[in-house]
Formats: C-alpha cells, sequence, structure tokens
C-alpha cells in the first residue's frame, strides 16, 4: 500500500511537471512575465525629517448622505519630526493600492503593471513631533482619487515647516478606514458632493482644534475637485486664510465659487487644455468668474505643456511605468519635464503659503521665472 501512495504521488508529481514545461514552451523565446514596476516618490527639500500619523474622525452632528450614517472620515497628518528609526510609511493603504490596481485604466495602466502596494514615502510612521508653531495646510484630493495621491507635495510642504492634513473625502475617492475599504458612492448630486466636502473640511478643522492644534494660521490646497472644494470651503470657513486650486474646475452648478469668489489670498494653477481652450481664467469661463468675483490677493500660473494629472503623484509616478504607452502617458501628465512639473508647483505653493499664512514676502509672483510656467494677467 505504502509503495502504491508512493507511486501516485509521483505520477502526481510528474503531471504537475509537465503542465509547468508545456506553460513555458508556449511563451516565446526571450518573452519575460514583467513583475510589476516598483515607484519611487520624489523626496523633500525642505530642513526637516518629517513623521505622518492617521485619524478615523465620526462627525455625529452629521448624516453621511451616502450611508445615511455619521460621517466618516480618515485624514492624515504630516509634520517635522524628529530623527526616527520608526518604519517609513507607504503611500498607499492596501485597500487603496488595489483600488488603483484595478481601476487606473484610463491612465493606461493594467491591472499587475504599477506596484502601488509598494511604493513607499519619507516620513516615518508616528515619529516624534518637533515642537513649535506651525501653520496648518489643508490637502484636499480630487474625485476618485485618495488623499495620498498627494505626497510628492504634502511632504515637501511638511519639510518646509507645515503641519499638512490629507483629507479623504468618504465615497468620492478610495479610502481605506481600520475595518473595511469604501470606494466610490452613487446616486448624490453634485452640488450635495460639493457642500458635503466643504462641510468635511470644517469638520476637520474643528477636530484639529478640539486637540490642540493652533489654527491662527491655516491655509488649503487640493488637486481637480479638491481645488474647488478649497474654494468652497473658504465660503463657508473664515479659518482659512488661503487657498490653491491645482486645475480644478469650479462649475456654477455644482458650488459658489465661481458667482461669489472668495475675499483672502488665492492661487490658481492650471496646465494643458480644458474644453480646447488653455486652462487659466482668460480662457476657462468659471475661472475667469471665480477671477472677477473674489476680492483678496490672486494669481494665474499656467503650466502649458502639463496636463490635468501633472498635479497629482503621477507626474512623477507614471513615468517609471516601462509599459505604459507614451499616448496614455502625455494625455495624463502632458510633455513638461517631471522633475521641473514638480519643482514649479512646490516653489510656487511654498512661496504662496510663505508669504500668506508666515508673513514672508516673495517677488516669486511679480515676473516669470520659470520659462514652463506663465503668470496670467
Amino acid at each position: 500500500m505504502a509503495s502504491a501512495r508512493v507511486v501516485k504521488n509521483i505520477g502526481r508529481m510528474l503531471r504537475k511537471m509537465t503542465a509547468v514545461l508545456l506553460t513555458a514552451l508556449l511563451i516565446p523565446a526571450g518573452t519575460a512575465i514583467a513583475a510589476p514596476a516598483r515607484m519611487t516618490l520624489s523626496g523633500p527639500t525642505g530642513p526637516y525629517p518629517i513623521g505622518t500619523t492617521e485619524l478615523h474622525l465620526t462627525d455625529h452632528d452629521r448624516l453621511d448622505p451616502w450611508s445615511a450614517k455619521p460621517r466618516e472620515l480618515m485624514v492624515s497628518l504630516w509634520y517635522p519630526a524628529w530623527p526616527s528609526a520608526r518604519p517609513v510609511a507607504s503611500q498607499f493603504k492596501p485597500g487603496v493600492a488595489d483600488f488603483y490596481d484595478k481601476n487606473f485604466a484610463s491612465a493606461g495602466i493594467t491591472p499587475g503593471m504599477a506596484d502601488f502596494a509598494g511604493t513607499k514615502t519619507h516620513a516615518r510612521l508616528d515619529a516624534p513631533r518637533l515642537p513649535g508653531h506651525r501653520p496648518v495646510i489643508i490637502y484636499s484630493p480630487g474625485g476618485g482619487h485618495s488623499r495620498s495621491m498627494g505626497t510628492v507635495l504634502v511632504e515637501d510642504l511638511a519639510s518646509r515647516g507645515y503641519l499638512v492634513v490629507t483629507v479623504d473625502h468618504t465615497f468620492t475617492g478610495p479610502v481605506q478606514f481600520p475595518d473595511r475599504t469604501e470606494v466610490l458612492g452613487r446616486g448624490v448630486d453634485n452640488a450635495t458632493v460639493m457642500r458635503t466636502r466643504a462641510q468635511d473640511t470644517s469638520f476637520v478643522l474643528d477636530e484639529l482644534g478640539a486637540r490642540g492644534v493652533d489654527l491662527s494660521a491655516v491655509g488649503m490646497f487640493g488637486h481637480s475637485m479638491g481645488g474647488f472644494t478649497t474654494a468652497e470651503a473658504m465660503i463657508i470657513d473664515s479659518r482659512i486664510d488661503a487657498g490653491a486650486n491645482l486645475d480644478g474646475s469650479m462649475d456654477p452648478r455644482a458650488g459658489q465659487a465661481a458667482t461669489t469668489g472668495v475675499d483672502r489670498p488665492f492661487l490658481l494653477m492650471g496646465g494643458g487644455l480644458s474644453s480646447g481652450e488653455p486652462h487659466n481664467h482668460q480662457h476657462s469661463d468659471d475661472w475667469r468668474s471665480f477671477w472677477v468675483k473674489s476680492t483678496g490677493w490672486q494669481r494665474d500660473l499656467y503650466l502649458p505643456a502639463a496636463e490635468h494629472s501633472s498635479f497629482t503623484d503621477a507626474q512623477v509616478m507614471l513615468t517609471q511605468l516601462p509599459g505604459l504607452p507614451a499616448d496614455k502617458r502625455s494625455a495624463a501628465i502632458g510633455t513638461i519635464d517631471p522633475r521641473r512639473s514638480v519643482t514649479i508647483q512646490r516653489t510656487y505653493l511654498a512661496a504662496f503659503f510663505a508669504e500668506h499664512l508666515e508673513d514672508t514676502h516673495t517677488s516669486l509672483f511679480d515676473r516669470q521665472i520659470y520659462p514652463e510656467a506663465q503668470l496670467i494677467r
């Protein structure tokens, strides 16, 4: 009986080996099965090491329009930290990485092409914070995106001395909670979406204040819908002293920004074309209306060779994917040199917030500095 079992097991192993060999023979010679591409993020340029931690917040005074339960949010804090041997934070939580792996086809990324789960930040998890006053900057991601898709800009601001708070607006982008992952919700009109995102921002500021965070100097910026959210949040919350919109339309059917403007400093930063026209306030109706209605300090920075996703981490990530078709890459992030694009965005954002949150004057907005970036008057 024992020898019969041995013969049976040997036969099973031979069948498995035969299947493996046949599979190998069916693959053309010289063909390699590519592993998911590992990606790196541009290192921050400020003088401080950085740490990060996350908070799970519940607003018991507000029902979520998608779930009809108290509104839940995940946020991350990025801050100047003491040097630490704590683990380096990943860019994406596993559930969010899985979402991007399966839902980035619009940029030409097929499942398994990119190792979203393996991308690391430059921040240490829960590293001890450096003492001192820190102006606060809120980051709001674009619709369909995670708060982690702005890490390249967020880390740089934190390394320059800011407390940067990134907000996931639940059901308008992927977010991993301690007990589950939520993706995109449906059945809610755009006006409700924008109102909810602006209210999320005010709630986060309330929670920060309740935890002893100094809110005497607060800025905000965001990409796409996050830039729109920035303007909408400034309209309903006077605690936000300055804001920036990175390539986000401001549809007057969904919010107030284009018809009322804001009365505090605001930076518009756009790239490429929108509806066939350059995306700046001279050509985009919503931006033009916002520009005319706003009464505070304002500037409009235009990067002609950039595209919509240039203002996210995709600017540096997509260039590291050798299997990505060139036309898909340029449609997403344009033809601008990615390193120059990141440098320009970081430089202007840092100067903007330094001037309006710390009263540090800069001449950067007085004349064109970079050939890739135009100041639109």
